[in-house]
């Protein structure tokens, strides 16, 4: 009988192993595919397709992008910067936020949770946004033109809000009685006991301010020092474009990369996230189960 038990429970593991294997690999494989593809000749990707082992392996994608390797660093520059501070402020915005709103004794927490909401359903528009952001607050040619529009996201908050509200009142309690003020269980005890979702939040906005290239295209156009790393690529792959399809450039047999330079630019904008990401991960994944289950 046990024996029995114990087949059945190899078995099922086996199963599961193979089941998460097999979504490991889905999971892994684009990133291969496209991998593989960067470091493929033009013609060959023409002429076959996509293919797992590049065909007429070839870097001249990496050439075309890196022709102005001073311009791709400072890009990566700015684009760390701005996610660094935008990160590290938005955060401490959010979670003063949501701190309070996670409270039951707050004044009007409701009021103010439902006017945070309503930004979500509505908002002033783009053309209202933008005479604002470059016309009141003067956020045009410089880095804080990436950064200060999106430091506070009302859904981070309110994700946020559910973190906080998994400390016990009784502890905020018992606090007070010893003397501690609003601000000092903020920083000693909310804080420090809700590191999984601030982790989760951080990744969230991290990911938001590295992929970003909208507030570029907008509010930088003039001032070149300033411009981050995605609108860079993104030029790069306008300009990649016009050029094959420029008679002139086709008549002189110019060889302008073109999914092989669209792979290489998506190698060089998730590599970082790549590498960071594993240290997130133990937070993250504890982060994500918190959030969704508490209410």
């Amino acid at each position: 009988m046990r024996s029995a038990i114990t087949r059945k429970n190899v078995l099922t593991k086996t199963i599961i192993y193979a089941v998460l294997i097999s979504f490991s690999l889905l999971c892994v494989i684009p990133f291969i595919l496209i991998l593989s593809i960067s470091f493929s000749d033009e013609k060959a990707i023409s002429d076959f397709g996509y293919s797992i082992v590049p065909r007429n392996f070839t870097t001249y994608a990496y050439s075309y992008i890196f022709k102005f390797p001073d311009v791709i660093i400072n890009a990566y520059q700015v684009t760390i910067l701005v996610t660094a501070i935008g990160t590290a402020i938005s955060l401490l915005i959010t979670a003063m936020l949501a701190y309070p709103l996670s409270r039951n004794h707050l004044k009007y927490r409701n009021a103010l949770s439902f006017y945070i909401f309503f930004t979500l359903l509505c908002n002033g528009g783009m053309v209202s946004w933008y005479i604002i952001t470059t016309q009141y607050l003067h956020l045009k040619e410089n880095i804080w033109a990436l950064i200060i529009p999106y430091l506070a996201n009302s859904w981070y908050i309110l994700l946020m809000r559910n973190f906080f509200r998994a400390v016990p009142d009784a502890l905020i309690e018992a606090a007070k009685l010893e003397g501690a003020g609003d601000f000092r269980i903020f920083v000693q005890i909310a804080m420090p006991l809700s590191k999984p979702g601030l982790a989760t939040i951080a990744l969230f906005i991290a990911l938001g301010y590295w992929n970003d290239w909208w507030l570029g295209l907008f509010l930088i156009t003039g001032n070149e020092h300033a411009v981050p790393l995605q609108l860079l690529l993104n030029r790069l792959m306008s300009t990649a474009q016009f050029l094959q399809t420029n008679p002139e450039a086709v008549s002189k047999g110019i060889m302008i990369p073109g999914e092989s330079a669209r792979m290489a630019t998506c190698i060089l904008v998730i590599g970082p996230i790549i590498f960071i990401y594993p240290f997130f991960q133990k937070y993250f994944i504890k982060g994500l189960i918190v959030g969704a289950v508490k209410s």
